[in-house]
């Protein structure tokens, strides 16, 4: 027979691991051992947490209290976020998501909606970032010497009502655009590289300014939803897919997917528009699939689709918003 209790739980996976085993299977082995012996398990001791279970690039960790749980969270990505990388070592960075919820516990495995709901928050964090729900938020917010930024309510998948995200403002970077941590090493080296994180942020900001005058139109009629969409919802509906890497080096599948979130994210924060959850559309990375297919999946009205390239040292951001009736660009 399976017990209940109140438990804060924390879900954290790593940022492009199927790539960086493609890439570097021994050393990304080996730079995820050393992240957790020296890092993440001795903090996790001090928090007295307990790892449920570990799923190769991924952790499910259960804890006594929620402000220990945030603490920790906040601890280890800030840790990770300095970590002086070795020679040879790929770039790993985490996401996290912590709720405090209901859980049934069986045979030291725990399961329900507090670990489903952990799980998807954190598909809604960045790279090196931390996400909150509503119900943690709640309780560490006078308790913990951190910022907090709400990212809006989210739809999570086979839940009825939609939650209230918070992340965890690490690095003192209220309001600051973000670049993922996970730039390489070598990469950081050059004295060129501010000028070339600062181009690609310029890019990511032309990006949604770009977008501005499609987005407000949708955001002006709601009329073109598609269907088949429940009506519980009347906001214009809207997916962001992974933006594809046409670059021939591949480290920069992690910047295109670190633009992607940060898309998804910004645009989430548009008031009247209801944008897809990270993890629901990174479902559809790598597919050649037809985007009113996938509109039809996800019950949204248009798909934004797009690629980065590199060239030089300059890059080129293309996007494309699609009708998901006619498949013809807004």
């Amino acid at each position: 027979m399976s017990d209940r209790r109140l438990a804060a739980i924390l879900s954290a996976d790593v940022v492009g691991y199927s790539s960086l085993m493609e890439h570097h299977e021994a050393a990304t082995l080996a730079a995820l051992k050393r992240r957790r012996n020296e890092i993440i398990n001795p903090r996790l001791e001090t928090a007295g947490g307990r790892v449920v279970k570990l799923m190769g690039d991924g952790e499910l960790i259960e804890f006594p209290s929620i402000v220990e749980a945030v603490e920790f969270a906040a601890d280890v990505q800030t840790t990770l976020a300095a970590l002086e990388l070795e020679d040879g070592e790929p770039p790993i960075a985490f996401r996290i998501g912590v709720h405090l919820g209901d859980i049934m516990i069986e045979d030291d495995d725990i399961y329900g909606d507090g670990v489903n709901i952990a799980s998807r928050i954190e598909a809604l964090a960045d790279p090196g970032g931390v996400c909150i729900s509503r119900q943690a938020y709640d309780q560490v917010e006078t308790k913990l010497d951190l910022a907090f930024e709400s990212i809006g309510e989210q739809r999570l998948k086979n839940l009825a009502r939609p939650i209230e995200v918070f992340r965890v403002v690490l690095n003192g970077e209220v309001g600051a655009r973000r670049v993922p941590r996970f730039m390489p090493k070598r990469a950081a080296t050059t004295s060129r590289q501010p000028l070339l994180l600062g181009a690609m942020l310029a890019a990511a900001i032309l990006v949604l300014v770009g977008l501005g005058a499609a987005l407000y139109s949708l955001v002006g009629d709601g009329s073109d939803q598609p269907t088949v969409m429940a009506q519980t919802d009347a906001r214009p509906s809207l997916a962001v897919l992974p933006l594809l890497n046409l670059s021939n080096d591949p480290d920069q599948e992690y910047f295109a997917d670190g633009i992607t979130d940060d898309l998804i994210t910004d645009l989430s924060q548009v008031s009247g528009l209801l944008v897809m959850a990270r993890h629901s559309t990174f479902a559809y990375k790598g597919q050649a699939r037809d985007v009113r297919e996938i509109a039809r999946e996800l019950n949204v009205a248009h798909v934004l689709e797009g690629s980065i390239r590199k060239i030089g040292d300059s890059f080129r951001i293309n996007v494309k918003l699609i009708d998901a009736k006619s498949g013809s660009n807004k």
